[in-house]
């Protein structure tokens, strides 16, 4: 049986990733920092190592014996600006880098589509944000997707130089059970059975569904082309903000009314959605332009082709199983 190592793996995809590596007859492996506050991973037979990506004693010991390590553990939403992000995101993937090429272990990096910016993310040709798309430059607070493009850059260059093998997924905003960011903020605006949506709540969202990205990094892990190489794990299936909203509802056993108004009342109440999006998405879009207004009124633009084709990346759940089933998992544990 193969071993494995899940650093995050107490998190929303972390948690996936290991039961779909115990799934594929994988002995997994632990990074948690409290032993005991993982009791359901060890119920399952996960085995637990206690320790820190920032410890890199630590976490060598826990990749000790791994053929790989899926490095899922990041800040996505902190206080304390730069450093906050920076140390566990770029020093703990470093840490990760190190471990993995110690132990002679494959890494399947956890990245985001942060990484490409915001300016260039909608492109004029209405062609999709593929892997190649050049970044774009990064606003000065963009702290977490300045976070995912350096630790992305480290991995890379440890895979060049013969270091590690080493490959990284880009997902989208995430949902599924054990959620702590999209789903939490949302279920709490919809307590009150009314969501207002921008021109009927037709466009298409930028989510995944978690299982669907564990699913891509196991089989980025077992495919040997994948070395070197991002994919984008942006859009398993389309789903629109109404559909959305309306799945959500049937999750937390309420009908929402989805009341309308124009995108041009929208753009003109931009301050009352920079209130409204970060509320829920968090501030990974850093409220104060148009990309959280972006994120609820304009289709996906991220295309995930590279992951079908080189991956065979067959993403197992669907928006009508996997939404409700995030806000009900929710509503009997919160």
């Amino acid at each position: 049986m193969p071993n494995a190592l899940v650093t995050g793996a107490t998190g929303q995809v972390g948690t996936y990733v290991v039961h779909r590596l115990q799934r594929d007859g994988w002995h997994v492996r632990a990074l948690v920092r409290d032993a005991a506050r993982a009791g359901a991973l060890s119920r399952v037979g996960v085995e637990l190592a206690t320790g820190d990506v920032l410890e890199p004693t630590g976490l060598a010991r826990a990749a000790r014996g791994c053929e790989l390590v899926v490095h899922a553990a990041a800040a996505v939403t902190v206080d304390g600006g730069w450093e906050a992000y920076r140390r566990p995101n770029v020093d703990g993937t470093h840490n990760a880098i190190v471990a993995a090429s110690a132990a002679k272990a494959r890494l399947v990096h956890v990245s985001s589509v942060a990484v490409y910016g915001s300016g260039t993310r909608y492109r004029a040709d209405g062609a999709k944000t593929d892997e190649d798309t050049p970044f774009a430059p990064l606003p000065e607070r963009a702290n977490y997707a300045r976070s995912k493009r350096e630790s992305e850059e480290l991995v890379f260059a440890a895979h060049r130089e013969g270091r590690v093998w080493a490959t990284a997924v880009r997902p989208v905003v995430i949902y599924g059970r054990h959620d702590r960011q999209l789903v939490p903020r949302i279920a709490r605006l919809l307590r009150y059975g009314v969501m207002p949506v921008v021109g009927g709540g037709r466009s298409v969202l930028s989510v995944v569904h978690a299982e669907n990205v564990a699913d891509g990094i196991v089989r980025a892990a077992r495919t040997d082309i994948a070395g070197g190489r991002a994919y984008n794990l942006a859009n398993d299936y389309d789903v629109t903000v109404a559909e959305f909203f309306r799945l959500a509802g049937d999750g937390l056993g309420r009908q929402i009314r989805l009341p309308t108004i124009p995108y041009a009342v929208a753009r003109s109440m931009l301050g009352v959605f920079n209130v409204i999006a970060p509320v829920i998405v968090g501030h990974r879009f850093n409220a104060v332009s148009l990309s959280s207004l972006d994120f609820l009124t304009r289709d996906n633009p991220f295309t995930s082709e590279r992951a079908r084709a080189e991956l065979g990346w067959d993403p197992p759940v669907q928006p009508e199983v996997g939404v409700p089933d995030a806000f009900a998992w929710w509503a009997r544990h919160h």
